[in-house]
């Protein structure tokens, strides 16, 4: 597999959903990086064209497994880049839920062995931006859950969790740069 330095490169935004996370990684693309598009919108529009029932909604469970697997063909695929990658949550989301689901141990093995950047960012819960849609049918309150259970997990996984500030989609970016140094090129 091509060297990305043991995934330094693979940087991990994370956390609340509705907390701004696809707008900071829509601002990181603008710039020319590399970004990886969060799965579970993925799944959501495959299922609802082909009237699966792979979804949060329906079968939890299996949109999860479907997650996982979409997150490992994900990080796969981002070798074929250099210098930063971006993921829109990953595989540390799905490994967690699932596990806080079903019991089934599956955060600890999948995560030691697929590892990300070492510093992850976590977008905290937003009241003043969060909304619901056609793919975001959950509540501010199960984000929020949903928040706490990646807090836990990450520190666990031997991360360092870099909360994002509520700022601007542009400085959130600056942020997120200057923690990372920025000092890989962008392909």
């Amino acid at each position: 597999m091509k060297g990305h330095l043991l995934d330094n490169s693979f940087v991990l935004i994370t956390g609340c959903s509705g907390g701004g996370k696809s707008t900071l990684l829509a601002q990181l693309s603008a710039r020319g990086y590399p970004v990886v598009e969060e799965p579970g919108r993925r799944i959501i529009a495959e299922e609802l064209a082909s009237g699966g029932s792979a979804l949060p909604w329906v079968d939890l469970a299996a949109f999860l497994r479907r997650a996982i697997e979409m997150a490992l063909k994900d990080r796969a695929t981002a070798n074929a880049h250099s210098g930063w990658v971006f993921f829109d949550r990953g595989l540390v989301d799905a490994a967690s839920a699932l596990e806080a689901l079903t019991g089934e141990p599956v955060l600890q093995s999948l995560c030691a062995e697929h590892r990300y950047h070492g510093r992850v960012f976590l977008a905290p819960p937003w009241p003043e931006i969060y909304v619901t849609d056609a793919e975001r049918q959950h509540s501010l309150e199960a984000a929020t859950e949903e928040y706490q259970r990646l807090m836990k997990a990450l520190p666990k996984l031997g991360y360092d969790v870099i909360t994002l500030p509520k700022t601007s989609p542009p400085a959130r970016a600056e942020f997120v740069l200057s923690i990372l140094g920025a000092n890989i090129s962008i392909t």
